[in-house]
């Protein structure tokens, strides 16, 4: 398989994983600027595509944070295993301001009015195909529909936390926020001066 605008040229797939996403071990052909073709093998997991969101109040200076289990970090040292980010999901076969808000309102209990997507970030390009769309929106307290906390046919069990935007900052300091999508967004939410 050869696209003809790129130069790739892959020689064979295999598939070593297909449970909850695809990991695939890929050999392929690339074509240097120099004209000689290099013969390169990666593996490719292929998740899907999902969608992150920063609510804000501009108002109370707050922002809506979740805490849920990520046991992946538990094996990488995160001693209880918790992690403190945005809300967010995987696309499924929504757009990624549908799924969006449907994650917004199950992760968190708010329904939303208005978002605004603010850029696609492709979020570890060198094993993981997923682009990460992501969102903010300001939200009031009468937006708060229902309590949150995720998705029981999901087994999520999510802690939805309000917190001030400065101490959300300093959080990420003190290394109690460590997850790269929060940080992108609190930080674009600091650079634009959405609170």
């Amino acid at each position: 398989m050869q696209d003809n605008k790129s130069n790739i040229k892959v020689i064979s797939t295999e598939t070593l994983s297909n449970n909850w996403a695809t990991l695939n071990k890929v050999k392929y052909e690339y074509l240097l600027k120099n004209g000689t073709i290099q013969v390169q093998e990666r593996e490719v997991y292929d998740r899907g595509n999902g969608a992150v969101i920063l609510l804000y109040n501009k108002e109370k200076q707050t922002v809506v944070l979740t805490r849920q289990l990520r046991i992946p970090t538990w094996f990488n040292g995160n001693t209880d295993g918790m992690m403190i980010e945005a809300c967010a999901g995987m696309l499924d076969d929504n757009n990624p301001e549908e799924c969006i808000r449907i994650e917004t309102e199950e992760e968190t209990g708010y329904t939303l009015t208005k978002i605004k997507k603010v850029m696609e970030v492709y979020m570890s390009p060198g094993s993981v195909t997923e682009i990460l769309y992501f969102f903010v929106a300001a939200y009031s307290d009468a937006m708060k529909t229902s309590e949150g906390g995720g998705a029981a046919h999901e087994q999520e069990n999510i802690e939805v936390l309000e917190i001030p935007f400065k101490e959300a900052n300093e959080m990420i300091a003190k290394g109690e926020i460590k997850d790269a999508k929060t940080i992108m967004l609190l930080q674009y939410a600091q650079i634009h001066n959405l609170l």
